[in-house]
């Protein structure tokens, strides 16, 4: 392997919003390099990440674009419906209840029966593959993994990364994707700020006796939000919300007595269910970063913000910056531009930094919102949600919105090449 290595743009990191952005800038007619902590390997083994995640339906396209899709035949559950219930009692949900008022998303609403689905549910270990075996059939994106970036060097002139093996990375630009405690961040002496939520999410799947029919509940209880979303063959993957100590005692719960839980929470929901798989638990936070670029550094995904699960954002908002960066600099590239200056830079950063922030501001509204339990506050946010899922126009806004499906949408997003 050739230890020095030049090319347009140096990735750091190999997760998931690392790989989509060195698909979308291979796309636009960069070169790409991305470097990872990890062996390939470990990162699609399924104990490293019981997560699943929802893939918006502009996403789709652009992943119908970048040649994923149709790595994921089979492993891709449609959501056909979203619904939204407030609920209280700790036993027995079930659909459109424990309140009477609740909302309904129908992707018929939106795209027309048969057309798109408000989104995919995929769970990540999937995600993982077919993005890299996407990317190891391209032919201008090297991989270097397991690697580990020891010194960044940034200059008017271009940037250089060593790594801990002695070789070299030479780009105009490095794109940081290297997670919520990005060292690239870092070393850029860019500032985050954020908080954590007095929360953790316990992931785990559960086969049910009766089918799901692709709709997605997600219940707002007071410790935090319950979320079934549909996975293919008959499983539900659980996003269960709950102050750190009860969701350390779920965790530590034998199998028949989490089974008992789950069965609980379902009530007759689903027929009986049952745990597929190991459980997994998240502490739960929001971190934004004042700036997403710097000379010669742009961020994508948590390396530039990190939210609340609460509406299933986070990882469409990395693809959304992968999506928009590939369009900023395919343009400059073919402008004849640096891509590393900061003219381009800074309108990456002007075109994702305000849609995020947005975002970060209403998942953590929501969350402090849905967590009260005051009586006043409960009943008028059960005839918000009422209202809102009476009124067409502004119940199909908040669909679309959720889908990526409004303002300045990057062209892979439109199902376009960048």
């Amino acid at each position: 392997m050739t230890k020095q290595l030049e090319c347009d743009a140096a990735i750091v990191g190999g997760g998931m919003a690392g790989l989509a952005t060195a698909l979308s800038l291979e796309a636009a007619g960069l070169s790409v390099a991305i470097v990872d902590a990890l062996p390939v390997e470990v990162r699609g083994d399924e104990a490293f990440d019981g997560r699943a995640s929802a893939i918006a339906y502009t996403s789709w396209r652009m992943f119908t674009v970048l040649g994923v899709a149709d790595r994921l035949e089979g492993e891709a559950q449609r959501i056909e419906q979203i619904l939204v219930t407030d609920g209280r009692a700790p036993d027995g949900l079930r659909p459109g209840g424990p309140s009477p008022l609740f909302l309904r998303f129908d992707h018929a609403e939106i795209n027309g029966e048969g057309g798109e689905p408000l989104g995919y549910m995929v769970e990540n270990r999937h995600l993982r593959r077919a993005m890299t075996e996407t990317l190891q059939a391209r032919g201008n994106i090297t991989a270097r993994a397991p690697a580990r970036v020891v010194d960044v060097a940034r200059d008017a002139n271009g940037a250089v990364i060593t790594l801990d093996d002695g070789g070299t990375i030479s780009a105009p630009l490095i794109v940081a994707a290297d997670g919520r405690n990005s060292f690239m961040r870092k070393r850029a002496g860019i500032r985050a700020h954020g908080w954590n939520y007095n929360q953790s999410a316990v992931v785990a799947t559960a086969e049910i006796e009766r089918g799901h029919d692709g709709v997605a509940h997600e219940y707002f209880l007071p410790a935090g939000p319950f979320a079934m979303l549909p996975l293919t063959g008959d499983r539900f993957s659980l996003v269960w919300t709950e102050k750190p100590r009860a969701a350390k005692a779920l965790m530590e719960l034998g199998e028949p007595q989490f089974t008992e839980e789950m069965q609980r929470r379902f009530g007759d929901l689903a027929g009986k269910v049952k745990p597929a798989g190991p459980r997994w638990s998240y502490p739960l936070g929001v971190q934004v970063a004042e700036e997403y670029c710097a000379e010669r550094l742009a961020l994508v995904g948590d390396s530039a913000h990190a939210i609340h699960p609460i509406a299933g954002q986070g990882f469409n908002m990395g693809l959304r910056d992968a999506a928009a960066l590939a369009d900023v600099l395919g343009e400059a590239r073919r402008a004849g531009l640096d891509i590393g200056d900061l003219t381009p830079l800074r309108r990456y950063e002007r075109w994702r930094k305000f849609d995020n922030v947005i975002l970060s501001v209403a998942t953590d509204g929501f969350n402090r919102l849905f967590g009260n339990d005051i009586g006043p506050v409960r009943k008028i946010r059960d005839m918000g949600m009422a209202l809102t899922g009476k009124i067409g126009p502004a119940r199909r806004f908040f669909a679309r919105h959720a889908g990526g499906d409004t303002g300045e949408r990057p062209r892979l997003m439109q199902g376009l090449t960048p």
